[in-house]
């Protein structure tokens, strides 16, 4: 598997990938995470929230946005340095996450990306924020 290195990088490019959202998605994050809030794992008690139905971790997004960086743009060898997320909308079952990260800035000195994230259902975001990453420069032998 191979990304980018940090010379093949330009402001402006970006990566984008699909997920539906399953309910074995949401037991799986609760099972790794260790967060059992009743909102993702127990329909009746969600039927009693403001979002009348389970719904995905935060995280989990938070979670794509990760693959997103380490496997594709700018992928493998990619540092995380920061991430700010703000959770916007919900995702429930069976929503098809677009999750999108596109770089915003270059430090050629210190090979950090700044790149803006977004993940979005139907065309409505549900977290966006900034991450940097330190990206792999091109070998001197390559």
């Amino acid at each position: 598997m191979q990304g980018c290195y940090f010379e093949d990088l330009s402001v402006g490019q970006f990566a984008e990938t699909t997920k539906i959202v399953g309910a074995a998605d949401i037991e799986a994050f609760a099972a790794v995470s260790g967060d059992n809030n009743p909102v993702h794992l127990d329909e009746a008690y969600a039927l009693t929230t403001p979002f009348q139905g389970r719904i995905a971790h935060g995280m989990l997004s938070g979670a794509y946005i990760s693959a997103m960086l380490g496997t594709r743009l700018p992928g493998p060898g990619a540092i995380y340095l920061s991430q700010s997320l703000r959770f916007r909308r919900p995702v429930k079952i069976g929503d098809p996450v677009v999750t999108r990260v596109t770089v915003q800035a270059l430090d050629e000195r210190r090979a950090h990306v700044t790149l803006a994230t977004v993940c979005q259902v139907d065309g409505k975001t549900v977290v966006d924020g900034e991450a940097v990453v330190m990206a792999p420069r091109r070998p001197k032998d390559a």
